[in-house]
């Protein structure tokens, strides 16, 4: 299936004026942004702005300073705060351009026209000034292309639900950038696509991307002991409709996007959805002393939340907030997703900080935030997934509170938070962590009608991702080889990155020639990857957690571009053992559907999901409990049979013995995972589970040995 152009309109309009010696006529002023018309070189740039009093398109050919022509809107061509012109005689892959808007400057007010900024379009599809990556200007000069599509997608729409997704976060540049990656396109999303064998071996079902449109890597450019420190996550959005152009391998002149689509399409046919994270909640413009980009000179006062004196609130800790419940605001979100959802396939989005998209225009908490109910329950969203950080950083802390309407999922912090506690032994967590582990109730179930939380028996299946590290923290390896964080490299004396992380060393800080600690620690990584995939709810890790990577102890990783960031490949063949762990974990999620669903009830009466304290159907989890297992349960209808699956988790430093439940006559339990190295096989009732130790077991068939 080839796209239709999405940013072409059959209709002809032909010139009725001139405008700086080009013939124009009014153009459409339904869509936003410059629309390539398909005939006599014919462009409809549209623009809005409540303030303006003029709106000038400056026309420059491809890489210089000084536009070559500046065109004035005639006054006629406006439309209550829409500017819209088609200029004839363009030849697209000749020029670049960008806005000069005129209008009352009154900063107390929260008015900064000036004409003299050079502004990017809004609705740019693709932006130049940021193509070479790490490349900084004194003065950056963001500007636009008209952007033509027309990409052969192949029928590649699917569709699959949250609960059997296996979500693997990665940053585009630092999953391939390392030597030991062995691409030919380092750093960029075709070195990722030349990736998609090993994902598809691996095992994941989705990627979740950290931001790739557009941003200013070096904005805060600074050094440090003789190292560039950059915005290098990306965090920090320039253009919201515009793919990050440093990520291609090569130059997309006018048809900026098709290596990112390449990309998309050859994941899907992998089996692989692709997840976004998109960041509506600020911007690369900053504070009051940020850089003039676009929004400050459109309408600053409707863009961004501002105070009553004209400054900006800061509930991202980034300089400002996008004032996302405006109106006009909540447009530019719903056609940007909508965007990335026709004309990328995308699949889902995750949505940083998401806490600020329900905050009123003077930052107060709202009950039932419009944007959110908006995104919820459009039309052409009602296939992707939305995902929200269910917290911002100005204290709004909503995980298992956040307004879902049925189709929000949340990241699921105080799944993190417990079972990183739980895991390395602090037992008085074993209650949260029971909850946690069996999909959230408490947090995702009997929720107000009004939220559209899920009824009883829904158990978090499309609400809880649950993780136990992301981007954003220690990785699995350093999570047990760090008690506290090494940020030193990152300038500001350690005191960056959270100081709660819940880690646990093993007994010595860092790398380890002791083969005891390391032998312990890689049993710790596969008990934390093994519970985190026996859990209800979607399961997603951190990209490299899978071969041990490392980041050397730094938990806040956000401004390095090199070896503390970038995947280190070597490490597949170093920690083979546990990367076959979880390759082996995954492929038992998606064989038993128990795991991640309420399944028909089981024959034999075991409910579909229970809780034991170490002895069958107790129930009782205290804050002394050391050892307890999750029973999964229910009827399969492909194998017409009883499908049970017993998950057994000992975080205590000695051995503690558990007994197993009565299974149905002709089934006994089968030992099929032990993180302690125990042989596969028939298990017996009892069993003494090993110190710091997982085990998964199956009910099979048990013939009897022949007398």
């Amino acid at each position: 299936m080839a796209d239709q152009d999405q940013n072409t309109r059959s209709v002809t309009l032909h010139p009725l004026d001139s405008a700086s010696g080009y013939p124009v006529c009014p153009g459409l002023f339904d869509r936003n942004g410059a629309v390539p018309l398909g005939y006599e070189g014919a462009v409809s740039f549209t623009v809005h702005s409540a303030g303006a009093t003029a709106v000038t398109l400056l026309l420059y050919h491809r890489g210089e300073e000084k536009p070559y022509s500046e065109i004035v809107f005639p006054k006629t061509y406006r439309i209550g705060s829409v500017w819209s012109m088609v200029v004839f005689g363009l030849d697209i892959s000749r020029f670049e351009y960008s806005y000069s808007v005129d209008g009352p400057w009154n900063p107390e007010k929260g008015l900064l026209f000036d004409r003299q900024h050079e502004l990017l379009d809004i609705y740019a599809k693709a932006v130049t000034g940021q193509r070479i990556w790490g490349k900084k200007d004194d003065v950056p000069k963001y500007r636009a292309r008209v952007v033509r599509t027309s990409y052969d997608w192949d029928n590649d729409h699917q569709s699959v639900p949250m609960e059997d997704l296996v979500i693997y976060e990665l940053h585009v540049r630092g999953f391939t950038m390392g030597k030991s990656a062995g691409v030919t396109a380092p750093g960029t999303f075709q070195g990722l696509r030349e990736k998609i064998p090993y994902l598809k071996w691996l095992g994941i079902t989705a990627v979740e991307m950290m931001p790739i449109f557009e941003f200013d890597e070096m904005q805060n450019c600074r050094h440090f002991d003789g190292k560039e420190l950059i915005d290098y996550w990306g965090y920090n959005t320039v253009s919201y409709f515009a793919p990050n152009t440093s990520y291609c391998s090569e130059q997309e002149y006018n048809h900026e996007g098709d290596e990112l689509r390449s990309l998309i399409r050859d994941l899907h046919a992998a089996g692989i959805q692709v997840i976004l994270d998109v960041v509506f909640n600020h911007t690369a413009e900053g504070n009051e002393d940020g850089p003039f980009i676009s929004f400050k000179g459109f309408d600053n006062n409707i863009y961004y939340m501002l105070t009553p004196d004209g400054n900006y609130y800061n509930f991202s800790g980034c300089g400002n907030t996008v004032n996302c419940n405006h109106p006009v605001v909540q447009e530019l979100i719903v056609e940007c997703l909508r965007y990335w959802t026709v004309n990328y396939h995308i699949d889902g989005f995750r949505f940083d900080l998401a806490s600020i998209l329900g905050r009123n225009e003077d930052g107060s908490p709202m009950e039932y935030p419009p944007l959110l109910y908006r995104l919820a329950r459009d039309p052409l969203l009602s296939g992707v997934k939305l995902i929200a950080e269910a917290w911002d950083a100005g204290g709004m802390y909503q995980v298992g509170s956040f307004p879902a309407w049925s189709r929000w999922a949340e990241w699921n912090g105080k799944y993190r938070d417990a079972l990183r506690s739980y895991l390395k032994g602090d037992i008085w967590m074993a209650p949260e962590a029971a909850k946690r582990m069996i999909g959230s109730p408490d947090l995702y179930s009997d929720k107000p009608a009004e939220q559209g939380r899920s009824p009883r028996g829904y158990l978090g299946y499309n609400s809880s991702v649950n993780f136990i590290t992301c981007h954003d923290g220690f990785t699995l390896y350093d999570l047990y080889a760090y008690n506290g964080k090494h940020n030193e490299a990152n300038g500001w004396g350690n005191s960056d990155g959270a100081d709660d992380n819940r880690s646990w060393n093993c007994g010595e800080e860092g790398p380890s020639s002791n083969p005891e600690i390391e032998k312990l620690r890689t049993r710790m990584m596969k008990n934390a990857m093994g519970i985190l995939l026996m859990s209800r709810g979607t399961p997603m890790f951190l990209a490299g957690d899978e071969f041990a990577n490392t980041q050397f102890g730094n938990n806040n990783a956000y401004c390095q571009d090199n070896e503390i960031s970038w995947l280190d490949w070597n490490y597949c063949d170093k920690n083979r053992d546990i990367l076959e762990f979880t390759k082996g974990m995954i492929a038992l999620r998606k064989q038993h559907d128990c795991i991640r669903r309420d399944l028909k009830a089981a024959k034999c009466g075991f409910p579909n999901i229970s809780v034991h304290a170490g002895t069958p159907w107790n129930a009782l989890i205290t804050k002394d409990t050391k050892a307890m297992y999750v029973v999964y349960a229910g009827y399969d209808e492909n194998t017409r049979d009883d499908d049970i699956v017993c998950v057994c988790l000992n975080v205590w430093w000695e051995g503690v013995e558990i007994q197993l439940p009565d299974l149905p006559e002709g089934k006994s339990w089968h030992l099929v995972v032990s993180t302690a190295g125990e042989e596969r096989g028939m298990a017996w009732k009892r069993v003494v589970m090993q110190p710091r130790s997982l085990a998964v077991l199956v009910a099979e068939s048990y013939i009897p040995p022949q007398r």
